[in-house]
């Protein structure tokens, strides 16, 4: 697959495709047309020595200290040494493609005035899998994640190539490439913005979205393995709020369920269901409308211009207007928003849960062991690892974009710390996805035990492997630890969409090794990078 940036703007599938899945970028003409003409200006400037904030002065508090043009290379590379400063583990490879390519969409609106040449050589790295190491903390919103970046441009610092983890030089040298030399305004530009904190986000939004459309999906399987009635979906209760959301999950459920034997024979078994299975439109809708609200304001984000400052042409001539367009509280105000509705879909997920393997509530065998319960102890801690996920996403619930220190001598008194707040919600679509996997688990067990009834009516589900189903009936082979450990990663890869699933929630099968996957699993676009470059935060 190939993304060319230029007349049209980058989607959130196009941008994942590109971080996640190796996707190469091209630019089209009129890209190159106004990164040139933008970069015109700027030499203009320079040669007419005029004051422009990081081309002909310093930085930050040193705004009143006058640069000579001569020496306005050197400015540039000193900022990239100077900022390169954060500390701590190394930011996932997908992380760091995603400013890469954050860079190249925002300095190639053409209101940079950064040199073609340089976003051709993040281009031509982004394309042949040079990913630079980034520590990952110490951001209040820019500048020291991605001046480690920009450091290997100068053939500094060090990146992934191939596996293995080189200096900058050398990872250049791999892929035929020179280190640049950095001309005016380039390393501001490039340490400037709103380039990792959007980058971030995109990818947390596109997961969440993923995660959430899973969660109907398990809550349908669990109403069903608990004998729900699933009369609280009735379209005419929907229909007296005014919300859209709801109504869609309601819809969704009626749909899930509407030819499941399991539904028909229990509709009247209670009159009223907990409220984790009778309030999943409001809870869910509610969730959904949060992140919908998120996405399109980081979508608005990921088509503006992030740089200070702007250089605006104006006819033949243009200005540097110094403004905070590099500040990212949109950003960081719908980063948290996103945690707290992943957060509500995950205490809403883990309570379900709970009632499953709580045979005070499901009805069901203690824990979802059939056979010599207390000897196997089937799903009991299964609900313990989605509490305590759940009780670590109320903690990154808290917001960070409320919060402030003051940087720069006061230069900078109030900061965005959007980085945070985006890291954590990137963080927490991997604890969701780890949640509602548990629940799916749990509910493709709970719905074995009620067999003969099924999902289709009596006997196995369509397709489905009876081995599978005798394998959690059984219950003595589950408690082996690792065993339910694959079989949790494999749900959650489907929850993530990973492996390039599109089904959402299915039946597992044994995969390579032993391994079990998702039924729906294809090949990723591309490979993704060597497993032994960084995956985690």
């Amino acid at each position: 697959m190939t993304v060319t940036l230029g007349r049209e703007p980058i989607t959130i599938e196009q941008f994942v495709a590109v971080a996640r899945h190796g996707a190469q970028v091209e630019f089209d003409a009129a890209y190159v047309d106004r990164v040139r003409k933008s970069r015109a200006l700027v030499e203009r400037f320079l040669a007419e020595n005029r004051l422009v904030y990081g081309v002909t002065t310093g930085f930050g508090d040193n705004v009143t200290e006058v640069i000579d043009p001569a020496d306005a290379e050197r400015l540039q590379r000193n900022i990239v040494r100077s900022h390169a400063v954060s500390v701590g583990e190394p930011l996932p490879v997908e992380v760091v493609r995603g400013i890469a390519l954050m860079e190249l969409v925002g300095l190639g609106e053409g209101f940079s005035g950064i040199r073609f040449e340089t976003l051709e050589l993040i281009r031509r790295m982004l394309n042949a899998g040079v990913t630079p190491h980034v520590p990952g903390e110490g951001s209040v919103g820019y500048l020291a994640p991605e001046a480690h970046m920009a450091l290997v441009l100068l053939g500094e610092g060090r990146a992934w190539y191939g596996g293995e983890l080189l200096p900058g030089a050398e990872a250049l040298a791999r892929i035929g490439e020179q280190p640049a030399q950095l001309a005016c305004k380039e390393g501001l530009s490039l340490t400037n913005g709103t380039h990792s904190v959007t980058a971030i986000a995109v990818l947390a939004a596109h997961d969440a979205d993923l995660a959430a459309t899973t969660a109907d999906i398990a809550a349908s399987l669990s109403v069903q393995a608990l004998k729900g009635t699933v009369r609280a979906y009735d379209a005419r209760i929907q229909e007296r709020k005014r919300h859209p959301e709801q109504a869609a999950v309601a819809e969704n459920l009626r749909r899930l369920t509407g030819s499941s034997a399991i539904s028909a024979e229990f509709i009247d078994h209670r009159l009223q269901d907990a409220l984790s299975l009778r309030a999943v439109p409001q809870m869910h809708g509610g969730a959904k409308r949060a992140l919908a609200q998120a996405r399109e304001v980081i979508v608005e984000e990921l088509h503006s211009v992030g740089d200070n400052p702007v250089i605006h042409p104006e006819g033949e001539d243009g200005v540097a207007l110094s403004g905070a367009n590099c500040d990212s509280t949109y950003v960081g105000i719908q980063a948290d928003t996103m945690v707290n509705a992943m957060t509500v879909l995950a205490k809403v997920s883990e309570r379900r849960t709970d009632r499953m393997v709580n045979s005070n509530f499901s009805e069901l065998p203690a824990f979802l062991v059939r056979q010599q319960p207390g000897l196997n102890s089937g799903y009991m801690i299964a609900q313990y690892t989605a509490a305590a996920l759940t009780m670590e996403l109320r903690g990154l619930a808290v917001p960070a974009s409320a919060d402030n220190v003051t940087t720069s001598a006061n230069q900078e008194d109030a900061v965005s710390n959007a980085y945070l707040a985006a890291l954590k919600a990137y963080r927490a679509t991997r604890k969701l996805a780890y949640v509602i996997a548990i629940e799916l688990m749990c509910a493709a067990q709970a719905l074995d035990l009620l067999a003969p009834l099924s999902l289709t009516g009596r006997g196995g589900a369509a397709g489905e492997d009876q081995g599978d189903r005798a394998d959690r009936r059984r219950g003595p082979r589950l408690p082996h630890r690792h065993r339910a450990h694959r079989r949790t990663r494999a749900e959650r890869g489907c929850v993530e969409g990973r492996r390039g699933c599109r089904g959402g929630a299915a039946p597992l099968r044994p995969g390579r090794r032993g391994r079990e996957t998702c039924r729906h699993s294809q090949p990723p676009l591309r490979p993704r990078p060597a497993t032994s470059q960084p995956r985690g935060v």
